[in-house]
């Protein structure tokens, strides 16, 4: 059975489509449980894009340029390669742990007002470094 192959582009591509759609919908999230929060809603809100241009600069922006190091070293020997491997097989753990984390926040009894600045930084930091798989390799 071969695994489904693509090529550089494609799979930069779907790299980039993917983290922008994930973090926008982290930032929907948010964005809607903020409309009804009455109180200090702006120092929510300034927290989460501050924590999440910081979370960008600091954390996706390199996992990025990994990741397109990655696929440009892989795709140089073969012309395409697995659509899987935009990231390495420890990132899909850290995805997994990710999302089942996010699931139990949500179902905890507490107030959405503490999930905004969360969600609107994990958002905004996937939402910014997902820009850089649509430019120039590496």
């Amino acid at each position: 059975m071969h695994s489904p192959a693509v090529t550089r582009t494609v799979l930069r591509l779907l790299a980039g489509i993917i983290w922008t759609v994930v973090g926008l919908v982290l930032c929907a999230m948010a964005v809607y449980w903020l409309v009804n929060i009455h109180n200090h809603w702006f120092e929510l809100l300034a927290a989460g894009i501050i924590a999440g241009v910081v979370v960008y600069r600091f954390g996706f922006l390199r996992l990025v340029q990994k990741n397109k190091a990655r696929i440009h070293a892989q795709t140089e020997t073969k012309d395409k390669i697995c659509l899987f491997a935009f990231q390495s097989w420890r990132s899909y753990i850290i995805i997994i742990v990710m999302m089942a984390l996010g699931a139990f926040l949500r179902h905890l009894p507490i107030s959405r007002e503490y999930l905004v600045p969360v969600y609107l930084t994990i958002g905004i930091g996937l939402f910014l470094a997902s820009l850089h798989y649509y430019s120039s390799p590496q």
